[in-house]
């Protein structure tokens, strides 16, 4: 569901300037992502990226990959473009619609090098489990849309929601567990922590990362 949320002056000025060349506007139609990026590089998706401080170190780190960024909350997506004018990265578009319906009707089969989940809402009462977007359907999705060999990253820091995690996607015949079969992964290299993140460790939270590869 899309979330308004109120904008700051220099966030709305970024929606103003930037959105026109960064945003992408949702249509129920496939994207030609050669023609959207100006080019063949790799592309790599982040669901739900928060206020986008991964993704726009990510992308100002590997000039030579693509990445798409989705989220629902305008003022996320108002950092974000912040954070594009700030650094002038050129290899990084938005969408703000539900994940969902990009994976359905945005995608073309095989289209992604990779796709990043990182603390998605854990939903920690028992009856709203089935609010959780990683479930089997959306692991199915995520199967048409990356490419074999490419990688699906989700990371938690809701210990029961990992165990989830590690149960649907093992139980998938489309992807395999890069650490080894009901393993957590390392927090890779690429995945630097966000202040949120670091924060929680200062509480003693853990955070638990799965690394699965398409067959």
């Amino acid at each position: 569901m899309l979330r308004k949320g109120r904008l700051t002056k220099g966030q709305q000025r970024a929606f103003e300037s930037l959105w026109p060349h960064f945003g992408i506007d949702f249509h129920p139609r496939r994207l030609d992502l050669a023609q959207l990026f100006g080019n063949t590089n790799p592309v790599y998706l982040e669901i739900g990226f928060g206020n986008g401080e991964f993704l726009a170190g990510i992308a100002a780190s590997n000039p030579d990959h693509n990445y798409l960024g989705i989220e629902v909350h305008r003022p996320g997506v108002g950092h974000l473009l912040l954070r594009i004018g700030e650094s002038e990265v050129t290899n990084l578009r938005i969408l703000r619609h539900d994940a969902v319906g990009v994976l359905e009707q945005c995608l073309d089969d095989a289209s992604l090098e990779g796709v990043y989940l990182f603390f998605p809402d854990p939903w920690h009462k028992r009856r709203h489990h089935k609010r959780r977007i990683l479930q089997p359907g959306f692991v199915d999705l995520l199967a048409r849309v990356i490419r074999p060999g490419g990688l699906f990253h989700a990371a938690t820091d809701w210990e029961e929601y990992g165990k989830q995690m590690m149960s649907v996607l093992t139980a998938s015949p489309h992807f395999e567990n890069s650490a080894g079969k009901g393993m957590y992964s390392p927090r890779p290299e690429y995945r630097i922590p966000t202040r949120f993140e670091a924060r929680g460790q200062r509480l003693g939270h853990g955070v638990w990362d799965l690394v699965f590869r398409r067959r």
